[in-house]
């Protein structure tokens, strides 16, 4: 399960997909190999989410394929089916962590409040997803939460761009970030592949700037 999420900590970006057309999730699993980005966390927001999870782990055994926006243990259970990964919630729900820790799934559950970190640390998870980022008040609200608690490494998600990735990036207690501006939903829509192909390489290369200072 570390070996996972150590590994989405050394990518340092995770495009959040919402898509509506399984079949596109193959070349859009391309776009982001071929933009040196192997992992994407595919979002229950859309009822095509099981089976584009299960096409882009099929077609990219490479990529490291994630479920996202899971609330219940049934798409838990459908994720995992599909070949998902690891697990990610934009809340803390106890019997969907319970179920991923049971069944060995990495989850990266959601926070916003030491109450929902320190639920988290109860079921002996460390790296959390800090949602909505923006929303709940950007990096200076996440360096005031997180200054408490030493060890915890965040994923924060919400609002994060190639404008501000960088200075998530550069906060000691971030692992990496969640993005969907390289994975636009239109974008994959329209098809407009070598689009998200080019966006991809900008993130990377946002990380990649930031790691090299630090």
């Amino acid at each position: 399960m570390g070996k996972i999420v150590e590994k989405l900590g050394e990518i340092g970006i995770i495009p959040v997909v919402a898509i509506d057309d399984a079949a596109a999730a193959v070349p859009l699993g391309q776009a982001l190999l071929d933009g040196g980005l192997p992992c994407a966390e595919i979002t229950f927001r859309t009822a095509a989410a099981a089976d584009a999870i299960h096409n882009m782990s099929t077609a990219h055994p490479d990529i490291l394929v994630g479920a996202g926006t899971v609330l219940t243990v049934v798409q838990a259970k459908a994720a995992k089916a599909a070949g998902a990964k690891f697990i990610v919630t934009p809340g803390f729900d106890a019997a969907v962590v319970d179920w991923c820790l049971a069944n060995e799934l990495p989850i990266t559950p959601g926070v916003m409040t030491p109450t929902d970190i320190n639920q988290a640390l109860a079921k002996g998870l460390n790296i959390l997803k800090f949602f909505p980022a923006e929303a709940a008040g950007g990096v200076k609200a996440l360096k005031a939460i997180g200054g408490p608690y030493a060890g915890i490494k965040f994923i924060p998600t919400g609002g994060i761009s190639a404008n501000n990735l960088a200075d998530y990036l550069r906060l000691p207690m971030v692992h990496a970030c969640g993005g969907s501006f390289m994975v636009a939903k239109q974008l994959i829509a329209d098809g407009k592949f070598d689009a998200i192909r080019d966006l991809a390489a900008t993130a990377v290369n946002i990380v990649k700037s930031v790691r090299s200072v630090g």
